[in-house]
């Protein structure tokens, strides 16, 4: 029996995100420790807490938006997973489908768990330093989203055959010579 694509890619990213978030916040104590040079300045893992969107775009303090940011990731998510199930789409946008909402819902979990979302990878390189951190579901978002717009309009992934004219018809039921 095959499996639908779309939950198991989406169930697999969410169970690699928490178990992310787990093992470096909680198992590495980056909670406490705030920083962990990993591979300096190439990666880093830096604690912090967003309360908004990505780079904490339009972050909020009350739980307010922390409710209308829960929201908004399942709206997008139930209307992608329905999106993709209606147009029947094939392998490459449906796993892309999969990471976003895969994305989307580990985002969800640390918002209900702990009112904002865990992150913690800080990558800088070539002297430019990055002040910002993300977490594996935000690069699910990132692949799923692109993956979507670079796929969704082809059968499959692949692109859509080409549709050949064929003899003009008539259409009054008469044959014409």
């Amino acid at each position: 029996m095959k499996l639908p694509l779309v939950p198991v890619v989406a169930l697999a990213t969410i169970a690699l995100d928490q178990a992310s978030k787990l093992a470096v916040v909680f198992g590495l104590d980056l909670l406490n420790r705030g920083e962990i040079d990993v591979w300096q300045p190439y990666l880093v893992f830096r604690m912090a807490w967003n309360r908004g969107m990505n780079f904490g775009l339009f972050a909020q303090n009350s739980d307010i938006g922390r409710w209308l940011m829960i929201a908004v990731a399942l709206a997008i998510s139930v209307w992608v997973w329905l999106w993709v199930r209606r147009e029947m789409l094939g392998t490459r946008p449906q796993i892309a489908a999969g990471l976003l909402i895969g994305g989307a819902l580990g985002n969800v979990i640390d918002r209900l768990a702990y009112g904002a979302v865990a992150d913690f990878l800080n990558m800088s390189c070539c002297r430019i330093e990055n002040p910002f951190a993300f977490n594996l579901a935000d690069v699910a978002i990132f692949l799923g989203a692109l993956g979507l717009v670079l796929f969704a309009n082809a059968a499959g992934g692949a692109p859509p055959a080409e549709v050949k004219p064929g003899p003009a018809k008539a259409k009054s039921g008469r044959k014409t010579p």
